[in-house]
């Protein structure tokens, strides 16, 4: 890929994406060992979406007042690397209801901002390659995610998994820190 810009975004999105999928399918196994109520898992996950969706409204107030979106796209690696973190601590079902809500600003922040500035770095008639390439490259980083999250924890346990998810959102937060502002 030619595009630095677009470069730069795969890498340190790309590295975002695949430690978020660490967690993956064992999400429900981890709030099964909290409360083994089949529905804590659902409710947990779906208050995490509804924070997401109503954190992501504010966003699309505002969002779009903020002159540089990699502030936007930055924090919201931050919030989620904070609250994989905090995974370690969570010992009811209710402090994952709030880790939730803290991951559903997180995606709220990082998700609108890394589309924009995706969408704004695009190459004039290279819109269908350049998804495309996002997409296949998110797809195969979210598999591999998914099966190394299997391994750290069948391994080493949740809390390690939760140590490299947290890591690695670091990483993906400095590497977009420490670019140059007129690249993104």
């Amino acid at each position: 890929m030619k595009n630095k810009s677009l470069k730069v975004l795969f890498i340190y999105n790309g590295i975002f994406i695949f430690a978020s999928n660490l967690l993956g399918p064992l999400y429900a196994v981890y709030v099964g060992m909290l409360d083994k109520n089949i529905f804590s898992i659902c409710a947990t996950w779906a208050v995490g979406l509804m924070a997401t969706g109503i954190f992501t409204y504010a966003v699309l107030k505002k969002g779009d007042l903020v002159k540089e979106k990699e502030y936007l796209l930055m924090a919201g690696f931050l919030i989620r690397a904070i609250a994989w973190f905090l995974y370690i601590a969570i010992g009811n079902i209710f402090q994952l209801i709030l880790l939730q809500i803290l991951l559903g600003l997180g995606e709220a922040a990082g998700s609108p901002a890394f589309n924009a500035i995706f969408a704004e770095n695009l190459d004039f008639g290279k819109h269908i390659r350049e998804y495309s390439s996002w997409l296949i490259v998110s797809n195969m980083l979210t598999a591999a995610g998914v099966i190394a999250g299997g391994c750290i924890v069948s391994i080493f346990g949740f809390r390690w998994l939760f140590i490299c998810m947290g890591s690695l959102a670091l990483v993906s937060f400095f590497g977009i820190l420490l670019q140059p502002r007129k690249l993104l």
